[in-house]
């Protein structure tokens, strides 16, 4: 075991010092993102004097940059320290190249604005005028630097003094001239204006005294997403619709349908021009992306169809060199104009990571299950401790992974938002087969959400939500669905519903030796002989939810939630509250059996919290990541954030849990 440790120490060593370049850009974050790479990337912009050093633009509110034409990454910062913000706009000054405008939004309800950097994106003032505004929308004017517009849901908005103050200057109140998801300026003559809104076109000549809709030819409620002005010929406009692509030769008096792309279910997110040949137009679409080398007169696809596309990136000194932005799958990297594509996120990472599990036999095999990537998501497994991911999702069919567990045997489950797999030989296989004898129980087999397959008394299998997947150590291993507790002893092939938990959900499960304990939002029920009588157990007063529960190695119970962190060590009988947190809500608990201490953490703070026991003393440590868990491996901690991917500890060596930790609470 201890060179097992030493071999993941080493390869976590390797991995560091590829990220020890970062260090003036990561001197906040103390602790080392490492991946999965890959979630949703929106957005792009290039420094004016250096066309590879590139901006990158998430939908959690994080900017990262590259100075190698998007090969690697590096997370720069955050906007309003908010993992909500959808960054699709972001304009640096040619003038001053560390001087960057963005403009941010988010999915759920109006809000966003519009933040200005001066220091090449390490800090950021929030424009005042524009706070709580869905920025959709961000352009600069080629013959006015000082000139910028902003589309938002109330309309078009004009800066004259580089983005510090803005007025309005599309009709207040308009009941046209809102939800402005598109914007272009004239290269030429800055008081000519494009805005595309969530139904149709408009123009301005007079710099917004005037506006006039420009849809002849374009079919009625269409969404314009994208419009590009040709910089030579400024009278040719491009403007991509739901209902399909549009071209202008006549500065929008007339529009034509580009004929060539499929209009299925697709929309064309982004349009981009070629700089060095402007014949040449990309379509990033959500089916893909598509090309025309003639201006617009024959179109193909040059990526598959599963590509959902947010912006693409054509290098203006190098033609050849293409980046696409896209859901689920991040940054994707041509060399060869387009020709193919190869993933390109090393250290963007925007997963969210909910489950994690360790092979037991071999300790520097891990797996994490994340969700919201559908494809591109399910299961990625890490054979050297963490340092590079791959993914390992075959058979998932697209499945958000809530939980993992592995067996003695080093089988890994999964359980998903449909049913428990099973991985074998690198194809993950449905284990939900649920066993007679469940029927005998005090709940009947129906109870739990079936797929029959085949005709009557044939198996069937669970199609429940799997939130907690738990190993005994042994070949039983326990499942918290949707629908009861599910218990398996054979390896994770057969499954029964275990009939003396009365509870029809749990969500949060956890055991030491005999001592098994299940819960639910707001009941727990315990078993002190191993899984064969239960009986329920009062919540803590105070505690109105509960967000994660433990149970240590003395048997003492653990439950936490938004008023903290209780436990019991008379099966419930009466709780203490942990005190000293420096913030009550603690969502993830995890006994830590080498060190005898459990580890807590909250998602609404970077730090971690670790209770020694039997001493109870607190120990913290800012990891500069909110996270949802913190797990040891070897004489490290790895921890799951939020939206950004499993970071590490950066002390690899001679990290004894005494002088590990930044601070103490007394």
């Amino acid at each position: 075991m201890k060179r097992l440790n030493t071999l993941k120490v080493k390869s976590l060593f390797v991995s560091l010092l590829i990220w020890s370049g970062m260090a003036a850009s990561l001197h906040a974050v103390p602790w080392f993102p490492l991946g999965p790479y890959g979630g949703d990337a929106r957005s792009f912009a290039a420094d004016p004097g250096d066309s590879k050093h590139i901006y990158l633009g998430s939908a959690n509110g994080w900017i990262y940059e590259s100075h190698n034409g998007g090969e690697t990454w590096m997370r720069l910062s955050q906007l309003g320290r908010r993992n909500d913000l959808v960054i699709d706009q972001i304009i640096p000054d040619a003038r001053n190249p560390r001087r960057l405008v963005v403009g941010a939004w988010i999915a759920d309800h109006p809000d966003g604005g519009i933040f200005i950097s001066e220091d090449g994106g390490r800090s950021w003032t929030d424009v005042a005028g524009m706070h709580g505004q869905s920025v959709l929308a961000l352009a600069r004017a080629a013959s006015d630097p000082n000139l910028l517009v902003a589309g938002t849901l109330q309309g078009v908005f004009r800066s004259t003094d580089n983005g510090l103050h803005w007025t309005q200057i599309s009709p207040v109140g308009s009941t046209e001239i809102h939800e402005i998801e598109s914007l272009a300026i004239d290269p030429r003559d800055a008081r000519i204006i494009y805005a595309g809104t969530w139904h149709l076109p408009w123009k301005t000549v007079d710099g917004g005294a005037h506006w006039v809709n420009i849809k002849r030819g374009i079919i009625e409620d269409s969404d314009v997403f994208s419009i590009v002005i040709d910089p030579a010929h400024p009278e040719t406009v491009y403007a991509s619709a739901c209902s399909g692509i549009y071209k202008s030769v006549n500065a929008a008096m007339e529009f034509k349908k580009v004929e060539g792309i499929p209009s299925s279910a697709r929309r064309t997110r982004k349009l981009e021009q070629d700089p060095e040949h402007l014949q040449t137009v990309y379509a990033g679409t959500t089916e893909g992306l598509y090309r025309t080398l003639d201006a617009g007169h024959v179109w193909d696809r040059l990526t598959g169809s599963d590509v959902i596309i947010n912006d693409v990136y054509v290098d203006p000194h190098n033609s050849g060199h293409v980046l696409l932005a896209t859901d689920r799958g991040g940054v994707l990297r041509s060399e060869d104009f387009a020709a193919s594509f190869h993933e390109s996120n090393t250290g963007f990472s925007a997963r969210q990571v909910v489950a994690y599990a360790a092979d037991p036999n071999h300790p520097a095999s891990l797996y994490a299950g994340v969700v919201n990537d559908k494809d591109a998501g399910g299961v990625f497994q890490s054979l050297d401790g963490g340092a590079r991911w791959r993914q390992q999702s075959v058979g998932l069919g697209g499945r958000d992974v809530y939980s993992l567990a592995a067996t003695p045997a080093g089988t890994m489950l999964a359980g998903t938002t449909h049913g428990i797999f099973r991985l074998q030989d690198g194809v993950w296989t449905d284990s939900g087969t649920l066993l007679k004898e469940a029927a005998k129980g005090r709940k009947p087999v129906h109870e739990v959400r079936l797929q029959s397959q085949g005709g009557t008394g044939a198996p069937s299998t669970i199609d429940a939500v799997v939130y907690a997947l738990v190993q005994d150590g042994s070949l039983t291993t326990y499942a918290g669905t949707s629908e009861g507790l599910l218990r398996s002893r054979n390896d994770g092939i057969g499954w029964s519903l275990v009939p003396s938990v009365d509870m029809g959900e749990v969500r949060f499960f956890a055991l030491q030796k005999n001592v098994l304990m299940a819960a639910g939002l707001k009941r727990i029920e315990l078993s002190v002989d191993g899984g064969v009588k239960w009986e329920p157990v009062a919540l803590p007063a105070e505690l109105t939810q509960i967000a994660a529960v433990a149970v240590d190695g003395r048997n003492t119970l653990w439950v936490g939630g938004r008023e903290g962190v209780f436990y019991s060590s008379n099966r419930g009988g009466s709780w203490s509250q942990v005190h000293n947190l420096l913030t009550p809500q603690v969502d993830g608990i995890y006994y830590d059996a080498a060190g005898d201490r459990m580890l807590l953490t909250t998602s609404v703070s970077t730090m971690i919290f670790a209770v020694q026991l039997p001493d109870y003393k607190i120990s913290y440590w800012d990891t500069g990541w909110k996270l949802r868990f913190a797990r040891p491996v070897g004489d490290h901690l790895l921890g799951a954030t939020l939206y950004d991917g499993i970071v590490v500890q950066p002390k690899m060596v001679d990290s004894s849990f005494g002088n590990m930790h930044a601070s103490e609470g007394k």
